[in-house]
């Protein structure tokens, strides 16, 4: 990392600073649905879905996880909701 411009130096901070974030929210994402696909309760389930699902909704929308990814979580926690 031996950046020879004032940009350059900035760039690789904000990157540090967006990793951390990204990181943080896709963790939180996959603890959310964890503690969904734990869930015993088909009205908890039901409960919680929507939020999950427009948590998984923004992260693929900024990028923090692929869209197809998004949509193959979607698709199993709803799945998982049906079967219960």
């Amino acid at each position: 990392k031996m950046a020879h411009h004032k940009s350059a130096k900035k760039r690789i901070k904000q990157d540090e600073v967006k990793t951390l974030q990204n990181k943080y929210y896709a963790k939180t994402m996959r603890n959310a649905v964890k503690k969904l696909r734990l869930e015993t309760s088909k009205d908890a389930v039901a409960e919680a879905l929507p939020k999950v699902v427009s948590m998984i909704d923004k992260l693929a929308k900024k990028n923090v996880i692929h869209k197809n990814k998004a949509a193959n979580l979607k698709s199993s926690l709803a799945v998982h909701l049906n079967q219960m």
